[in-house]
């Protein structure tokens, strides 16, 4: 299977939006924290799903799995638009995860 990019995300949000730009609100600063409580919502799908069903579940039973993974998808799709919202490239997320990332290593 074909590695899933940042960018491929973003440009997939960024067809959405533009399909659906009567029917949504605009991407842009303003409407950025509109983006993030409706990424929190579906986190909160995906987290009744591990409470419900716990971990067993979703590793186990296929329709558990698919419900949880679409779910993530879902956070995934705001979290892009959020991204698109604010203007945050790839690249830039990269260099601060990345950042991140060192810092944690060296953290203990």
């Amino acid at each position: 299977m074909e590695h899933f990019t940042m960018q491929e995300m973003l440009e997939m949000q960024t067809q959405l939006q533009q399909k659906y730009k009567d029917k949504w609100e605009p991407i842009g600063p303003q409407t950025g924290g509109n983006k993030l409580l409706w990424l929190i919502a579906e986190l909160g799908e995906v987290i009744d799903i591990v409470k419900k069903k716990g971990p067993d579940c979703i590793m186990d039973d296929a329709a558990v799995r698919h419900d949880f993974v679409e779910e993530m998808a879902d956070v995934l799709m705001y979290f892009g638009d959020v991204m698109n919202c604010f203007g945050i490239t790839e690249d830039e997320l990269k260099q601060a995860y990345t950042d991140k990332f060192h810092r944690n290593m060296t953290r203990w």
